[in-house]
């Protein structure tokens, strides 16, 4: 699985921008927390590569890139939360999710 790494702000332009022709999901996923980690194995386990035709997918390790993560809820207008997905259509998030509620059946059903 391939997922682009948001490891800088000015890729919140990019990805706002992307989101006008395919969805865009963020991950922001905790290295420090049990739960964030269950959760990204899950992502990371039933994400299939054809599910990247559908949407964008990010990475974001929030504890290297704190600063990336706390202009992802500025810009994108969701609390703050770890770990947590975001989908972003046509530059704003239209779902999140975090800790338990992550189910990759939901989001791919909102593609």
């Amino acid at each position: 699985m391939d997922w682009n790494k948001l490891e800088d702000i000015t890729q919140l332009q990019e990805i706002k921008a992307q989101s006008k022709d395919k969805p865009v999901l963020i991950f922001k996923h905790s290295t420090r927390c049990s739960i964030s980690s269950m959760a990204w194995d899950r992502m990371k386990r039933n994400w299939k590569p054809e599910d990247s035709e559908k949407a964008t997918p990010y990475y974001l390790d929030l504890i290297s890139f704190r600063e990336v993560s706390n202009e992802v809820a500025k810009a994108f207008d969701v609390y703050h939360e770890s770990p947590q997905v975001i989908l972003i259509k046509e530059g704003v998030a239209v779902y999140d999710n975090s800790h338990m509620g992550i189910n990759y059946a939901d989001i791919i059903g909102r593609l």
